[in-house]
């Protein structure tokens, strides 16, 4: 196992209603809860994280299905993968953390986990950040030739049969670098022992049809969810941040589409493509500061 965090980020392990959830935390301050997206691992956030810890106490953690979570077992409507299951992971991660307040920065399927956190417990999430994403909701219902061939492999990882575990399983760390392929940085953003991780993480079985199952779900429970949940806008403040360079960035007016969904919503562009933690820390980590700051201490 790679460790690029710094040393006095504590490892624990949080089991949440039979599901162990793996977490990291470091830092001190009002507590952030980080999440990372697809097909990474909390490590998505080691040159952010350290930023943040002067100021915050921040939480990373793997998402039930990825790195060295649990992978628990599905269903035929994907339930254990829906992100309100994923979301309530990490509720609980931070309750048992002491913590019945905090904020969510999730980037790629972990924002959409945290949108769904802000969602289901209001109470709890002070500020939400998504990091290169526009709800799932929206994506689904604006989806065109463009969408369907920038981001193929949301229909692609959904489909059915296995078709896509066995085809992913005979050379599980080719798919994982090609994600990393960075066009705005040639790839040059990723540290190679966390490329490395993900890898190791990924190539896991369990984990190729856990994240499987996530995609699954986005497109047929997830959906459900979130129409029902129509017309009632996030409570919390909201920060987007997405990749001047990247599909999202391209394709969508990204501010636009969260005021469908929340009442107060700030964003900006930054000089990179999707891998926005890993591509942009600085500029990631200096809105967050400001974003938290304000909100915080509003």
């Amino acid at each position: 196992m790679s460790d690029l965090l710094p040393p006095d980020f504590s490892h624990r392990v949080v089991d949440v209603e039979g599901v162990r959830i793996n977490v990291r935390v470091g830092g001190q301050g009002p507590p952030v809860l980080l999440l990372h997206g697809y097909p990474q691992t909390h490590l998505i956030w080691h040159r952010v994280a350290p930023l943040l810890a002067d100021r915050f106490t921040v939480v990373l953690t793997d998402l039930r299905g990825y790195g060295d979570s649990d992978k628990p077992a599905s269903d035929d409507r994907h339930t254990p993968y829906s992100k309100r299951a994923m979301a309530r992971d990490q509720y609980l991660v931070m309750r048992e953390l002491g913590f019945d307040t905090f904020s969510v920065v999730g980037h790629d399927r972990g924002g959409r986990v945290g949108h769904r956190l802000a969602l289901d417990h209001p109470e709890a999430v002070r500020a939400f950040c998504a990091l290169d994403i526009v709800p799932t909701r929206h994506a689904f219902e604006h989806a065109d030739a463009a969408f369907a061939l920038g981001y193929h492999h949301w229909f692609f990882l959904a489909a059915g049969n296995g078709i896509p575990e066995h085809l992913l399983g005979q050379d599980p760390g080719f798919w994982v670098r090609t994600r990393m392929n960075a066009r705005h940085h040639g790839g040059t953003a990723f540290h190679p022992e966390a490329v490395d991780e993900y890898v190791r993480c990924f190539s896991d079985p369990a984990a190729i049809h856990a994240s499987r199952e996530d995609y699954r779900a986005a497109a047929s429970i997830d959906l459900e969810h979130d129409r029902r949940d129509a017309g009632h806008p996030l409570a919390c403040p909201v920060l987007v941040l997405w990749g001047r360079h990247g599909f999202v960035g391209g394709h969508y007016d990204v501010p636009a589409a969260w005021r469908e969904y929340a009442s107060d919503v700030r964003g900006h562009a930054l000089d990179c493509d999707h891998y926005v933690p890993e591509e942009a820390p600085e500029a990631t980590a200096a809105h967050l500061r400001d974003f938290l700051h304000r909100v915080l201490s509003g």
